[in-house]
């Protein structure tokens, strides 16, 4: 079991979409996705603690707090971007619009070369596809 979305744009387990969705932020120079609205949860896991994010080991407890309550990041003081439809996106359910897919695309094919490794430049291209696919046809991507 796992995600899969119409127009082959990503047939896969959950957890590597959310590998790719983090590299794409990072890619795109946004904060980690573990620190945004819709994906932060407060706690000391590493993953998701806001000090692994910034080299925190020994920050005085004051720098720590003051991170922690300016967290999550919210999406709105961001330059728009296409793109964040697809970072915020359920990955379980939903669609992304046709209108919207054609931007989204736009928005990853330029971040292609700045991907991390080969897999994920294919993944990526192969999203791209499918969005592309979507947007042509009139019909929404969807999430299932």
């Amino acid at each position: 079991m796992g995600l899969d979305t119409s127009h082959n744009a990503w047939h896969g387990a959950y957890s590597a979409f959310m590998r790719w969705r983090r590299g794409v932020a990072k890619a795109a120079g946004l904060p980690p996705l573990d620190l945004m609205e819709g994906f932060y949860i407060p706690t000391t896991e590493s993953r998701t603690n806001p000090t692994f994010f910034v080299g925190g080991k020994g920050m005085d407890d004051w720098r720590i707090k003051m991170l922690e309550e300016s967290l999550p990041i919210s999406w709105g003081i961001l330059k728009p971007d296409p793109l964040h439809e697809l970072l915020c996106h359920s990955d379980c359910d939903g669609q992304i619009a046709p209108e919207n897919c054609g931007p989204i695309a736009d928005s990853l094919e330029r971040l292609i070369p700045k991907m991390p490794t080969p897999d994920m430049k294919d993944v990526t291209k192969a999203f791209v596809d499918g969005l592309r696919l979507a947007a042509q046809k009139g019909e929404p991507l969807a999430f299932r």
